[in-house]
Formats: C-alpha cells, sequence, structure tokens
C-alpha cells in the first residue's frame, strides 16, 4: 500500500536561517523519539489500524502528524484512523476537527455523545469533573474502537504526563504506578499505546506553536485550578527550575524498576528470602491486626 505524504506544511523559508535550523531540529527530535518508542514498546506492527484519539489540544495533534510522517516512511504498513469525541459542550467548535482533517486527506470520525451533560448532572459545583469525564471518554472511544476492529487506540499522553501520574499515584493514591507506554485495556478489548511517551511538553508545545495547530481549548474542566495534577505539575515545574535533569532522571527510574529494593510482598517472594523451610508463625500479639495491607 503506498501512502501520499500529508504532514502538515510549514513555509520554513520565511523563518530566519537560525530559527529554520531549529525548526527542523526540533521536528527531527520528535519525530526520532516516537520512533524509538514505538520501536522499543513495539507499539505498531504491520497491518495495524491505529485509531488516533484527537483532542483538539497540542499533543494529539502533533502526535497524528508525527505518526503520519512515520507512516510514508514505516518499515511496516499500518492504516492511521483520526477520531475525535464531540462531548457536546457549550460553544465547542464543531468545524475546526473536520476542516483540519479534510485537508490532511486522511479518514477520520467524529464521534457524538452528550458526556457534558452527564458530568455536569452528576458532580456537584466546584467539584473535580476529570475522573469522570475521562472515564466516559475513554468508555466511548474503547467501544467505538472494539466495535469497528482498531488494533492500536494512540493517545498523546507524553513523557510529562506519565511522570506527574507516577506522583499523584504515590502522594494521593497510595501505589506505585504511572502511564505505561502500552497498555491493555482491562476489558482486554483494546490495545491503547502512547507514542508520545519520550517526548517532552516543552517541546510538543514549541512544535504546536509553529506548526499553528488549531488549538481547542477544554472549557469543562479548564477553569478548575485546584486539581491534584496541577499541584504536581508545579511541584515538577519548580523540580526543573532548580535541575533540569530531575524529570529525566524519574523517568529513566520508571523504565529500571528493581522489585527487590521495594516492598511489594506479591512483586517479590520476601517471605521465602532466606528462608529455612520453617513453618509460618502469627507474629502479631493477641487482639491486634496488622495494618500493611
Amino acid at each position: 500500500m503506498t501512502h501520499t505524504t500529508t504532514e502538515t506544511t510549514v513555509d520554513l523559508s520565511r523563518l530566519p536561517r537560525r530559527a529554520r535550523t531549529e525548526s527542523l531540529k526540533l521536528n527531527k527530535r520528535l519525530r526520532r523519539l516516537v520512533g524509538q518508542a514505538i520501536q522499543d514498546y513495539r507499539m505498531i506492527e504491520h497491518g495495524d489500524r491505529v485509531m488516533v484519539c484527537l483532542s483538539g489540544g497540542k499533543d494529539s495533534y502533533t502526535m497524528l502528524d508525527i505518526l503520519l510522517q512515520l507512516r510514508d516512511k514505516a518499515p511496516v504498513d499500518f492504516e492511521i484512523h483520526a477520531v475525535n469525541l464531540d462531548q457536546k459542550q457549550p460553544g465547542f467548535p464543531e468545524h475546526i476537527l473536520p476542516e483540519y482533517l479534510a485537508d490532511l486527506d486522511i479518514p477520520y470520525t467524529i464521534i457524538e455523545q452528550d458526556t457534558y451533560s452527564v458530568v455536569k448532572r452528576v458532580i456537584p459545583e466546584g467539584k473535580t469533573m476529570c475522573s469522570l469525564c475521562s472515564r466516559l471518554r475513554r468508555g466511548a472511544l474503547y467501544t467505538f474502537a472494539a466495535e469497528h476492529g482498531y488494533t492500536r487506540i494512540a493517545l498523546g499522553h507524553h513523557k510529562d504526563d506519565i511522570v506527574a501520574t507516577f506522583f499523584l499515584n504515590l502522594f494521593f493514591g497510595g501505589r506505585l504506578a504511572a502511564m505505561p507506554p502500552k497498555l491493555r485495556s482491562d476489558d482486554g478489548r483494546n490495545m491503547v499505546i502512547r507514542p508520545l511517551a519520550y517526548c517532552r511538553e516543552r517541546d510538543i508545545a514549541s512544535y504546536a506553536e509553529e506548526r499553528a495547530f488549531p488549538i481547542i481549548p477544554c472549557t469543562l474542566c479548564g477553569s478548575q485550578d485546584n486539581l491534584q495534577r496541577q499541584q504536581v505539575r508545579r511541584m515538577i515545574a519548580d523540580w526543573e527550575r532548580s535541575d533540569p535533569s530531575r524529570i529525566e532522571h524519574i523517568f529513566t527510574s520508571l523504565c529500571n524498576v528493581q522489585p527487590s529494593q521495594l516492598a511489594d510482598r506479591v512483586l517479590f517472594d520476601f517471605a521465602n528470602l532466606g528462608g529455612r523451610n520453617a513453618p509460618d508463625h502469627d507474629w502479631l500479639m493477641p487482639g491486634t491486626a496488622s495494618t500493611a495491607e
């Protein structure tokens, strides 16, 4: 199968020489990092039908743009189908994504589902809407992918998202978990991939600005300034000002887990480490209960 190159075009000749060089370097860096992530985790294989979830934000636009560039030169043949979920938010500019995708001349689908009304009805005023909104959105996209035979669901989460999620789970969820670059959905029907897993948000923001993507802001929860995720992001931003390499080190640690150096009794068999086949004993004093579970 042959493909027509559909990457967003930018007139680099209008840029100063140094800016033109930096723009080319940024594009090359993002393509290299996305390609490396795809290869490391075998995100896309020959014959895959990839459903690229497009929200209208900088991350998903960049993901689609880079995947289209890589598809044209990839060592395997795969399809790309862009999908947007229109959640019926008041004032949502419904024309922007269809016009953008039509100009790219790629297959796309706009799913219409009024999750906005559901969230507004269920969540009290002033409370965090993100959890329910994400769950409803994920359910609609996963169902569409399974019903239409897409073998991969591509989401636009990047390295900063992965690190932030790790700290959210650590501080507020009591567990060591993040966003894996590749994931089988809980119902087993879908394979989720995050091609931007190795990319930094600052590079994506610069790329989106250069490409002049028609960004659509989220008006449902964008004004909720006290969300836990935003608190974590402010913490990470403070760290980066003092040590720009800290996020890279944290992400590297997520890729280099040593179960024997933690305390998870399921993940590592501490009970039988150095044991001499002695019978188990109840070390709890009468009337006490374990608090380690």
